[in-house]
């Protein structure tokens, strides 16, 4: 029974995070994370960064899957800027890591417009761990192998920011890589898609003499074979140290998000997310936090 258990849980698991979180994940807080998904995003405020990042899905369901980003980025010279990114994510058996190395060079437009283009290379590295299975038979099943590979991959993206607004397109993984999927109640050998992500963002000043503003954003994640997916966040912010907001994901979670920033330099934020879906009732809520130090 428990390991069929095991196996329930990991195809539900599989099938789930295919769904919903479709084959990358995702990040609430996703505005100070951005060279995740796109390379461009690389030093483009001329400041030297390092930002962490921990994520825990469905704290109701066991071996929920879970997150850690950690990302920095830095100016190289006056238009070309450098990024590291580093994004592991586990469910249950599976577990994968993604180092990316991010180059952005930025044309400027005009005074206030300034064009990215941003280049990420860099792999995946994935492994399937079947040895924490529990079967009762006196010989190993030869089926529950274990796989581990390592996939390189390269990305590209553009950022068009001007004022007050911004606008970006990327595909941070071009290739196509081999990862495991489940298929009528089988875990078979599946593709992982390319992704592509555009993102927009405005500051509206509410009242320039207290720095106080409205922050509405979105990311939208499209990749073939799954629905599209849209998060719509929008932050009030208290002269830049302190904002709360909230988000809305299209495929069925709502959040409420909080930074507070110390001295201007250091970051701390947390997001609290609950699925509108009634077949993840019993999966509660999700936990997000991040943190962020500029040099």
């Amino acid at each position: 029974m428990k390991f069929i258990k095991s196996i329930i849980c990991s195809l539900i698991l599989f099938s789930v995070a295919g769904l919903y979180a479709q084959q990358e994940g995702v990040i609430t807080n996703f505005k100070y994370f951005m060279t995740t998904y796109n390379p461009a995003f690389a030093g483009v405020h001329g400041e030297s960064w390092v930002a962490s990042s921990f994520r825990q899905q469905w704290s109701g369901i066991e071996d929920a899957p879970s997150s850690q980003v950690i990302a920095l980025a830095t100016p190289l010279t006056g238009k070309l800027n450098l990024g590291i990114s580093v994004y592991n994510s586990n469910t249950f058996v599976e577990s994968q890591t993604f180092t990316g190395i991010d180059f952005s060079y930025r044309v400027q437009l005009a005074p206030t417009a300034a064009l990215y283009f941003g280049l990420k290379a860099g792999g995946n590295f994935y492994s399937v761990n079947t040895s924490g299975l529990s079967t009762y038979n006196m010989v190993a099943d030869p089926d529950l192998t274990s796989i581990s590979n390592f996939n390189p991959n390269i990305g590209a993206g553009v950022l068009l920011q001007s004022g007050f607004w911004q606008f970006s397109l990327a595909v941070p993984r071009i290739l196509t890589t081999d990862r495991a999927n489940e298929e009528d109640g089988m875990v078979t050998t599946a593709a992982a898609r390319p992704h592509l992500y555009a993102s927009a963002g405005y500051e509206f000043l509410l009242n320039p003499a207290s720095h106080l503003s409205l922050q509405p954003s979105a990311l939208l994640r499209y990749v073939s074979g799954a629905p599209v997916s849209v998060d719509f966040n929008a932050m009030l912010s208290f002269d830049s140290d302190f904002s709360i907001g909230a988000s809305y994901r299209t495929d069925a979670a709502v959040a409420g998000l909080v930074n507070l920033r110390i001295k201007k330099r250091f970051l701390i934020g947390y997001a609290y997310e609950v699925s509108t879906r009634n077949e993840l009732a019993s999966a509660r809520n999700t936990n997000e936090f991040s943190l962020q130090f500029l040099f």
